[in-house]
């Protein structure tokens, strides 16, 4: 799992350290950290795919961190910033397993520029406000947090006379001024072009080759669209094609009832609930195989499916049952079911009493890992499985002009993103301006306003990625936060 792939890093990582210096040992390191860990692990947020994702990520670059952290001689340690989303705790939970709380968790953004690796950990800690007791107990030859974060290992600490009479420059002096220096988009973008040119480039004949493999398949079997769930680099998604073009070949007769369907390249294999083909990366030919046998049986279900929320939306005075890809965790098409036909029983014996089609033009979506309905940004209410009939009555009715007012809005915000979409990608000559699934419509047109506002040369024919932190990706797609300085 990437649990273990993270201890292995940190368990090396950490090794180095001791061997170097007896501030902190590995083991302590690992034990003081695990509370991070427990309460950012991507595998604890399944059912929050946008949030999985963002942590995964953030992961990966804090192992970069502490990597290069260990390195021996290495000295050009530039301020990293990181956003976690930290599963929230019960406030009266005494035991650690049970203590973080299934209804919620909260952002986390903060930037570390520390040198060494007790410093790292407790800075870390503290910026997810989790307890550094256990770190402070330890028996270790370790200082303050505040003189850690500014002593420079060296043999020899001269008097700042020294400095000041030699003309020399005081390395502890510069590091304090490093540390004070945010990340801004201009530097940022100075100090990674030329990797992320390297990076483009190396990659452009596999992105001709993905662009050509995707349109034969999709033309061969009448595909809709081919998608992947997760952001696999590029050689990775060709392997998949290949993959899906092989069994192709091999058993042509049960690809017969793919047409105008969409195939994901996902974790798991089956079908989604919004009746998408799902492939997992996993599984082998023989287990794709199956599923493409089955999307008879499939189809059935999903009218069945289709069925029940009509029956949901005439309980619910015509209020439209939905199910967004990009908010929701990514259900097969088995388990929605179960989740619709649980709530439609619910409903039916509650016997509400909505007018008929007072409620048209609404839209809602299932939650079941919520306790209270909700109103979402974007205009569609966010209903619990479990949550009281006579308290959603009370909620609809309550925040229905809300929501019609939010819906309208949020087509206007689309309008807008896709203008300054296109506008942004025409003024800096970008080959591609996408997003990640974690940012919102309100918070791309507010990077791409800011953006048409500087001069950037550096981004002719890139690819750039909006997100929620700084990253080369490994095919040259540059990536930089919705809030960027």
């Amino acid at each position: 799992t990437f649990y273990y792939f993270v201890r292995l890093c940190l368990d090396k990582i950490l090794l180095q350290c001791v061997l170097q210096s007896r501030a902190l040992s590995g083991a302590d390191a690992i034990n003081a950290l695990r509370p991070f860990y427990f309460a950012v692990h991507p595998d604890f947020f399944g059912q929050h795919p946008k949030e999985r994702e963002v942590n995964e990520n953030s992961l990966k670059r804090l192992n970069g961190y502490l990597e290069n952290l260990q390195k021996p001689g290495f000295r050009s340690f530039k301020p990293t910033q990181l956003t976690f989303y930290v599963r929230e705790r019960e406030p009266n939970s005494s035991n650690v397993q049970e203590s973080f709380s299934a209804s919620g968790f909260r952002a986390v953004s903060f930037t570390l520029h520390t040198r060494d690796l007790l410093s790292t950990v407790l800075d870390i800690l503290n910026s997810c406000s989790l307890s550094t007791e256990h770190v402070q107990s330890l028996n270790v030859n370790s200082q303050p947090h505040k003189e850690a974060k500014s002593t420079v290992n060296r043999s020899i600490k001269w008097d700042k006379t020294y400095y000041t009479f030699t003309g020399f420059k005081d390395p502890e002096e510069e590091l304090e001024q490093a540390q004070r220096v945010e990340t801004t988009l201009l530097s940022w973008l100075d100090d990674n072009e030329a990797s992320a040119v390297k990076k483009l480039k190396k990659s452009l004949p596999l992105r001709k080759e993905l662009e050509r493999l995707k349109i034969e398949l999709s033309h061969e079997l009448q595909l809709s669209d081919i998608r992947w769930q997760r952001s696999w680099g590029i050689a990775h998604r060709c392997s998949q094609l290949h993959s899906l073009g092989r069994l192709v070949q091999q058993r042509p007769e049960i690809l017969e009832n793919v047409k105008g369907r969409t195939v994901v390249f996902t974790d798991r294999s089956g079908m989604s609930a919004a009746g998408h083909i799902m492939l997992g990366t996993m599984d082998v030919h023989h287990h794709w195989t199956k599923i493409f046998e089955r999307l008879p049986n499939y189809y059935k279900l999903q009218k069945r499916l289709l069925l029940l929320e009509d029956r949901i939306s005439q309980l619910l005075g015509g209020i439209q049952v939905i199910y967004i890809e990009e908010l929701q965790p990514l259900l097969t098409l088995e388990e929605y079911f179960e989740t619709l036909n649980s709530f439609y029983n619910k409903l039916r014996d509650s016997r509400l009493p909505f007018h008929p089609r007072s409620l048209r033009g609404l839209q809602m979506i299932l939650e079941s890992d919520r306790y209270a309905p909700s109103l979402h940004e974007l205009g569609h209410f966010m209903i619990p499985t479990v949550c009281d009939p006579a308290a959603l009555q009370w909620f609809i009715f309550a925040k229905a002009q809300e929501a019609r007012e939010n819906l309208k809005r949020k087509e206007e915000m689309m309008i807008t993103e896709k203008e300054l979409i296109n506008t942004s990608t025409e003024r800096f000559s970008l080959d591609r301006l996408y997003k990640e699934p974690s940012v919102s419509s309100a918070q791309m047109i507010d990077c791409c306003k800011r953006l048409l506002e500087e001069s950037l040369p550096y981004l002719q024919g890139m690819h750039l990625c909006i997100s929620h932190f700084y990253s080369v990706l490994q095919d040259g797609d540059l990536c930089i936060p919705w809030n960027w300085k």
